[in-house]
């Protein structure tokens, strides 16, 4: 059976690698397809059920200044693919990506994003793809007296922001997008808990874990907290742990769909084992 790609149902059950395994994806609607298409390819079972919603930023002319002054900072930090597709749609819709500016990056995702428009990055981190990892680059140490700009949504970690600024950069903020949480229905998703169709659920976001965990209430966390994760970082693997997840969790090297598809297959093996 297939769905449209803002359907919370079952995609797929065809033969493979995966077959039996009933997946929930918990991206955003407008980027589940790719990854929903490679499991399903693999045999799952997907169950789509998105937990962030991604929105317009709250002060848009904010976010304009800042792209009509993009060549006064020297470094420009993207936080996430969603940060990039907001700001290069609008940024190279008007304007040239000044020569001098160069284009820090925190995931291989990001990196991915920046490319798909031409503007590969100058700062990614080999590995282990966070905030602290972004830091420990040579070209984000010795800052003093440089300006940069971090493209993110609204709120989120001050870490990298704090440092840098502590390390003497002059930093300013660009809100790019916001987060929601989405009002979808959970009806379906109980059903397929119930009759017990989910065997692993894979999140990306530590917020999208977080909403989750909201959004399914008291008896939908019973069944969440006993089924194994596939998780895109070690941070949302803590969240996990946090809120009093039991089962296995695996943790992908980060999270793109190539890595996460992996992690899954992974964890599969281990599940199998464990039931061998």
């Amino acid at each position: 059976m297939t769905a449209s790609a803002d359907d919370n149902t079952v995609v797929d059950e065809a033969r493979g690698p995966l077959a039996g395994l009933g997946i929930l994806v918990t991206r955003p609607a407008a980027q589940a397809e790719p990854f929903c298409t490679a499991l399903t390819a693999e045999g799952a079972s997907v169950i789509r059920f998105p937990v962030l919603e991604i929105l317009a930023p709250s002060d848009p002319t904010n976010l304009r200044e800042v792209l009509d002054r993009l060549a006064d900072f020297d470094i420009a930090v993207f936080i996430s693919p969603n940060a990039v597709q907001r700001v290069l749609n609008l940024a190279l819709a008007e304007h040239s990506w000044p020569a001098t500016t160069k284009i820090a990056a925190i995931g291989n995702r990001t990196a991915q994003e920046l490319k798909g428009f031409g503007r590969p990055a100058d700062i990614l981190p080999p590995r282990r793809f966070d905030s602290e990892a972004l830091l420990a680059q040579e070209a984000m140490q010795d800052v003093a007296g440089k300006r940069v700009v971090i493209f993110r949504g609204d709120g989120g970690r001050e870490l990298l922001g704090d440092t840098l600024k502590a390390r003497g950069a002059e930093v300013t903020f660009a809100e790019a997008y916001r987060r929601g949480r989405p009002e979808g229905d959970t009806g379906e998703l109980m059903y397929a808990f119930s009759r017990g169709q989910i065997g692993v659920i894979t999140i990306t976001s530590g917020e999208g874990l977080r909403n989750l965990y909201e959004m399914v209430g008291k008896l939908g966390r019973m069944w969440l907290r006993k089924t194994p994760l596939v998780v895109g970082s070690e941070r949302i693997a803590e969240i996990a742990q946090e809120l009093g997840f039991k089962a296995a969790v695996e943790t992908a090297e980060d999270p793109t769909d190539a890595a996460m598809l992996a992690a899954v297959h992974h964890l599969a093996e281990r599940l199998r084992a464990d039931g061998a």
